[in-house]
């Protein structure tokens, strides 16, 4: 797409990467607004600044420098590797990162007049097909940096959305994707013009008719119209499988965490469902359910979800509430992290934004720690903490963390109950054995004595046999 051309809403707004597209990769660093000095402030300043320079230098002649302040650098390598990781997904060839830092954004273009002329240059020379910008940029923005360079520009969002359509299976996927596309690419449509020609309803305003910037926007309001129609029939069907589950005491447990955590791998290792592992991110869009049982007998349905990532676009939040449903009607949570992550803190922090704009930052969570197998023995007493240690890949730390998940549910609790029931009953004593955990087993006058623990709600169906009944 030039920079010229308009996004046409009749065609399904695929804001994509090509695979193999030659792409450089923009990211900025913004240290804080610069204030303007007078000039005798200005000499001060300088002045006060060859004192510094002058008494630092007479003290690194005896003594070893200090270690410098890193942390925003840290962040700033951590966003941009994350933002290569995400082109990647994509399918583009990254050919370099470019970083810009300066006190703060450029409102035209977010970046200085320089460094445009510079990412221009350094685009022409590696004849890139595609820029991506780290950070979003407003439709203002956009416009002008697609007047200035000589190939296509994105921002993060825009990144995000092309993974999310090329991962999205599901015809709900599929139409969660496109809502996200459309709602992103109507405020970014090209600029008004002089006059919008708008046929009016009195003298001098019965223009010729619309402009193609209004029937863009008109077409592109009525086609969101449309997919909020299907999405919200999708809510319907989901709400009626939920009220079918719910009548059968089932409870939910749902995978939630930042993407590529190792949600899907942990749950194919619970459930040995075969769903897509894969290290690029947003791997699983679609969310998928298993029934699985756990240590005492219990059964739940488990669910894997979309991952989060930092700065989520809450275009695709809105969009993707129909599968975040399943979150929000869990009660349980598994928030899953990478325990090898050199930005495990800042994950954490942004899945508990996620949750907190869902609501559901106050229900029942087990914290787990996944991938253990990547850290040595002396990260892993670091790290973990008070977090369920588990390596899906490897199986390591599953059962504690089904016993956990056992503790956990308040839903369908558990009972120790005594029951004697006579030996002719063999469904009802196999209906025991597959559904509680028999503690104690002895036969006395044709029936057979059970200690067992197991779910109220299965217990309560052989009320007829307690032994001591309340």
């Amino acid at each position: 797409m030039t920079a010229s051309s308009r996004p046409q809403p009749s065609v399904s707004p695929r804001l994509s990467t090509n695979t193999g597209e030659r792409t450089l990769i923009v990211a900025c660093e913004f240290t804080g607004r610069k204030y303007r000095l007078t000039h005798s402030a200005r000499l001060a300043k300088g002045a006060m600044r060859a004192v510094e320079e002058q008494v630092r230098s007479q003290d690194e002649a005896f003594e070893e420098p200090g270690p410098r302040d890193t942390s925003s650098s840290s962040e700033l390598s951590a966003e941009v590797a994350e933002c290569r990781e995400l082109a990647e997904s994509a399918g583009a060839n990254v050919l370099e990162v470019m970083v810009q830092r300066r006190d703060h954004p450029d409102p035209a273009t977010l970046v200085g007049k320089g460094k445009l002329e510079e990412i221009a240059a350094t685009a022409s020379a590696r004849r890139a097909d595609l820029i991506i910008f780290e950070q979003d940029l407003s439709p203002s923005q956009l416009r002008e940096l697609e007047r200035a360079l000589p190939c296509r520009v994105i921002d993060r969002t825009q990144l995000i959305l092309d993974i999310f359509a090329s991962h999205a299976r599901t015809r709900e996927g599929q139409l969660q994707v496109e809502l996200a596309q459309l709602e992103y690419m109507l405020p970014r449509l090209a600029g008004r013009g002089r006059a919008m020609s708008q046929l009016g309803g009195g003298i001098g305003t019965r223009g010729p008719g619309e402009t193609q910037l209004e029937t863009d926007r008109r077409k592109i309001g009525r086609k969101i119209q449309i997919v909020r129609t299907r999405l919200d029939a999708v809510r319907r069907i989901r709400r009626q499988q939920r009220q079918r589950r719910s009548s059968v005491p089932v409870p939910t447990v749902a995978l939630v965490g930042y993407t590529n955590a190792g949600k899907s791998t942990l749950f194919n290792a619970l459930t040995a469902a075969g769903v897509l592992e894969s290290p690029r991110l947003f791997a699983t869009l679609d969310p998928k359910l298993h029934l699985i049982t756990l240590p005492s007998r219990r059964r739940i349905l488990l669910s894997d979800t979309v991952g989060f990532i930092r700065a989520l676009p809450h275009t695709l939040v809105q969009a993707f509430r129909a599968t975040l449903e399943e979150v929000e009607t869990s009660e349980v949570l598994i928030h899953v992290m990478d325990a090898s992550s050199p930005s495990l803190d800042v994950h954490r922090e942004e899945v508990e934004k996620v949750l907190r704009e869902l609501e559901v930052d106050k229900k029942p969570r087990l914290e787990v720690m996944n991938k253990i197998d990547l850290l040595s023995a002396g990260q892993l007493g670091t790290t973990v903490g008070k977090t369920i240690p588990v390596s899906a890949r490897e199986g390591i730390g599953l059962d504690a963390l089904l016993a956990a998940l056992d503790r956990a549910l308040d839903s369908d609790p558990l009972e120790e109950r005594e029951l004697r029931i006579p030996q002719q009953e063999g469904a009802k004593l196999a209906a025991l054995d597959a559904g509680a955990v028999v503690l104690d087993r002895s036969f006395f006058d044709q029936a057979v004595h059970l200690r067992v623990r197991g779910p109220a709600s299965l217990l309560g169906r052989y009320r007829m046999y307690w032994a001591t009944p309340d």
